[in-house]
């Protein structure tokens, strides 16, 4: 078994082509599933004799003994749903033994996201910053600028270089998941600001390997996802937001304020790369919450049906 769950991690990472992070969840959920069944050596793993009900056993011990939550578990059955689907398609298996398998129903959370009135002064100190003497201030004001100004991942963030910035400098070109490829508007102002950028750095040769990448370290070599994660996780707790700091949380803010300004769902499923609708719907709960409240502040019989509390508004 272990040269076939090889063999599973090298088609994960050759063909589907998915991140170093999720090969190794992939792994790790197949090994506890194999080891849950008692088979101490994974290599008298014998697909063909895995049952529903030994599916079932590993659920309810995850959930139960483990007390792992709902998305968890779903994920590490996921695992092991992919691993017998190729397992069908190579022939080792016949059977679907998932098609009984239902997911666990999971709570619903809405992404999070920076109101728009605190992201407008977020945005103006940034670009203060972005005018600094230290050139790593304005690095990272600018990094945060970028994820919010065009609501790109992580990794689509690590990965730009100074050739997908467009010649007019107005869009940005984006190597998003499966090696799919999208052209994402740039504000004038952050187009501005990386130019800027650009310009500053390319007389001294700083760039490194065949690509020219858009943000390096101190060392002169591309920025790493984690440190570009806790470049904008210190960024935002510099400006005094709170819970969750992450570059999708501003991926979620840029999503949620064209939604709140009007913009096409379909406009904003193709910003954000999402192959499904479903996934860019999410954020329509997030503009029905904000319709509540603003309901309840505004409607005749917004606090007797809601409950909250109307504010007292003089008129001008």
């Amino acid at each position: 078994m272990i040269a076939m769950i090889d063999t599973f991690i090298t088609y994960l990472e050759a063909e589907r082509r998915y991140s170093p992070l999720t090969v190794r969840n992939y792994r790790r959920d197949v090994e506890e599933f194999v080891a849950h069944l008692g088979i101490d050596d994974p290599a008298d793993f014998r697909p063909t004799l895995v049952s529903t009900d030994d599916i079932r056993s590993w659920i309810v011990a995850m959930s139960d003994g483990r007390g792992l939550s709902s998305g968890a578990v779903n994920r590490a059955v996921s695992s092991l749903r992919s691993l017998f689907r190729w397992l069908r398609a190579t022939g080792v298996v016949e059977r679907d033994l998932f098609l009984k398998i239902p997911m666990l129903r999971a709570p619903k959370r809405l992404p999070v996201w920076i109101p728009e009135a605190k992201m407008g002064g977020i945005t103006d100190r940034l670009v203060e910053h972005c005018a600094a003497d230290d050139p790593i201030e304005r690095r990272n004001a600018l990094i945060v600028l970028l994820f919010y100004s065009c609501g790109i991942r992580l990794a689509e963030l690590a990965g730009v270089g100074v050739d997908d910035i467009a010649e007019d400098g107005l869009s940005i070109r984006v190597h998003g998941k499966g090696d799919k490829t999208r052209v994402v508007p740039l504000p004038a102002p952050t187009a501005g600001l990386i130019k800027k950028h650009i310009s500053e750095f390319s007389g001294h040769k700083i760039c490194t390997g065949p690509k020219k990448t858009l943000f390096l370290t101190e060392k002169a070599e591309p920025l790493s996802r984690e440190a570009i994660y806790k470049i904008v996780r210190t960024e935002l707790e510099i400006q005094g937001v709170q819970g969750k700091r992450s570059p999708h949380v501003l991926r979620h803010t840029f999503a949620t304020h064209l939604l709140d300004g009007g913009a096409d769902m379909r406009e904003i499923q193709e910003l954000l790369g999402h192959t499904s609708l479903a996934a860019t719907q999410v954020y329509t709960h997030n503009s029905i919450a904000k319709l509540k409240g603003v309901y309840a502040g505004a409607h005749p019989r917004g606090s007797h049906e809601t409950g909250v509390k109307r504010e007292t508004v003089e008129s001008n």
